[in-house]
């Protein structure tokens, strides 16, 4: 399987701007630029799509690992709080929220710390992943 996006730049790096385009069409020209990146501007940002990606990727092997241990998610919810400083990702912080009926604590745990490592977009990325994972 091979997935694509693209990017669209004119300009300089600070007073430039440019758009990103998934195979999807999710993303369809959508406005990047400086300010979106470094200040609060309209528009996205490759570190925004990163903590998004992170989330989602997590959150789907979360749910297959409770799947795979016999228990059927009812809901689970990821924020992915990623730091970017100095021109670098410095940290990725998950906030996770699941309620699973039947399971306790401890296979949750195990099974998050599972999806935390081997879900394919954290074995991708160079920085420190921390966690925080509860069970409502």
């Amino acid at each position: 399987m091979i997935r694509t996006a693209s990017a669209h730049w004119e300009g300089t790096g600070n007073e430039g701007n440019g758009n990103l385009t998934t195979q999807s069409t999710v993303l369809n020209k959508t406005q990047y630029s400086y300010n979106t990146r470094f200040a609060e501007g309209i528009g996205t940002n490759p570190e925004e799509l990163i903590a998004a990606a992170h989330a989602g990727c997590f959150t789907m092997k979360l749910s297959f690992l409770i799947t795979n241990a016999g228990f059927t998610p009812g809901y689970i919810d990821t924020k992915a709080n990623l730091t970017f400083e100095d021109g670098t990702v410095k940290l990725i912080h998950l906030e996770v929220k699941a309620s699973v009926q039947g399971m306790d604590a401890a296979i949750f745990a195990e099974a998050a710390a599972d999806a935390k490592v081997n879900c394919p977009i954290s074995k991708l990325l160079n920085t420190t992943i921390t966690m925080d994972a509860a069970l409502v």
